[in-house]
């Protein structure tokens, strides 16, 4: 599992969250990715393995889809309604 250093939203990510009054959970799930604590919000490898397309968890339907860049930040690219 990479290790993740920075993470970086795309252009409408933060309105999305924001809209859906999801933006404190994003925050408090981006902050237990950054320390470390992977385990916490289910960081994976999406479907099929070697996609590229990794995503953790935000809330019990929602899941932040992201890339690593060649710097290895995290680019979330879209917010995913897992239901």
């Amino acid at each position: 599992m990479p290790e993740v250093s920075k993470i970086f939203e795309k252009k409408n990510i933060l309105l999305y969250l924001q809209n859906r009054g999801l933006l404190e959970q994003y925050k408090k799930a981006k902050r237990y990715l950054l320390e470390g604590s992977a385990v916490q919000v289910r960081f994976k490898e999406r479907n099929p393995k070697g996609s590229g397309i990794w995503y953790f968890r935000i809330n019990r339907q929602f899941r932040a889809l992201g890339v690593f860049d060649e710097k290895g930040n995290l680019i979330i690219f879209d917010v995913d309604n897992h239901q």
